[in-house]
């Protein structure tokens, strides 16, 4: 393929390019804001206090907490305090109480799924990737929700339970930051995955280390940070818009990889240049 065919694409015109994968390889998907639009724990959070789960002054305090935090960043203060909030949201709650939520949670959460990351996942799957969603929100949320998009598993933040009872302590890698990279890891060891195969998708630069674990980072409808960092490195990013296009930005980089991204998006699809700064 020449410059100019390179720098103006016709997809409305053309079959994606076949995608190949050269080992054991997985998809791993963020959820808040990439894989659904929207945050799960507002959906758990009022969830839990319907069920009276949560008090009316906590529910109000969580929901202030992730305000915050998604307005002015994460830092590690914050980072702690995502976690503080995470499990203090279940501590002290039965776990078959919890459990019983996603009869109100998991349709509501499929509702806000993307059509764009749900072509995606699809894609994944039918080029033999096992899929995974990995997100800082309890394991017993992240995990249903894959199995109802048919996804392979979720990965999600696991707390320890005593006598059924959530006690508001960490069982395993918190799922955020690092340990984003420290549970991925952990399962590629298992599954035999080659992480230099694998594709990470994320709108947020707290999951900057999960993207530069694996071979190929996309930035979905990112935050400043993450589109800085990915116009420097020549990421793909994808934007959804609200009329459910794509809009898909490259360096001559990322040729290959946008492959993948776009494939799945070929009706109203339009290609713009990512400018390296």
């Amino acid at each position: 393929m020449d410059e100019h065919a390179q720098e103006h694409p016709h997809p409305e015109h053309s079959a994606p390019p076949p995608v190949y994968s050269a080992g054991p390889s997985a998809a791993f998907f963020d959820l808040d804001r990439t894989l659904i639009s929207g945050s799960s724990a507002f959906v758990l959070g009022i969830a839990a206090w319907r069920a009276k789960l949560v008090s009316t002054p906590q529910m109000v305090r969580d929901a202030t907490s992730a305000i915050t935090f998604r307005l002015v960043g994460a830092d590690d203060d914050t980072s702690h305090g995502v976690r503080d909030r995470i499990l203090g949201a279940v501590k002290g709650i039965h776990l078959d109480d919890l459990v019983a939520l996603n009869a109100d949670i998991v349709p509501k959460l499929l509702e806000r799924v993307r059509p764009e990351s749900r072509r995606l996942v699809e894609q994944h799957r039918h080029a033999g990737r096992a899929t995974y969603i990995v997100s800082a929100s309890p394991v017993e949320l992240v995990e249903p929700l894959a199995k109802a998009l048919g996804m392979t598993a979720g990965i999600g933040t696991r707390s320890r339970i005593v006598d059924g009872v959530y006690t508001g302590e960490l069982d395993g890698p918190f799922c955020y930051g690092p340990g984003k990279v420290e549970a991925i890891e952990e399962l590629a060891r298992w599954e035999g995955l080659d992480l230099d195969q694998c594709w990470a998708y994320s709108d947020s630069a707290s999951d900057l280390p999960m993207m530069e674990a694996v071979g190929h980072p996309v930035a979905v409808n990112p935050d400043p940070k993450l589109e800085r960092v990915a116009g420097t490195r020549g990421w793909p990013v994808v934007v959804f818009s609200k009329r459910t296009k794509a809009v898909i930005r490259r360096t001559s980089q990322a040729v290959g990889a946008v492959g993948l991204a776009t494939g799945g998006f070929l009706a109203g699809t339009r290609y713009t240049a990512l400018r390296k700064r």
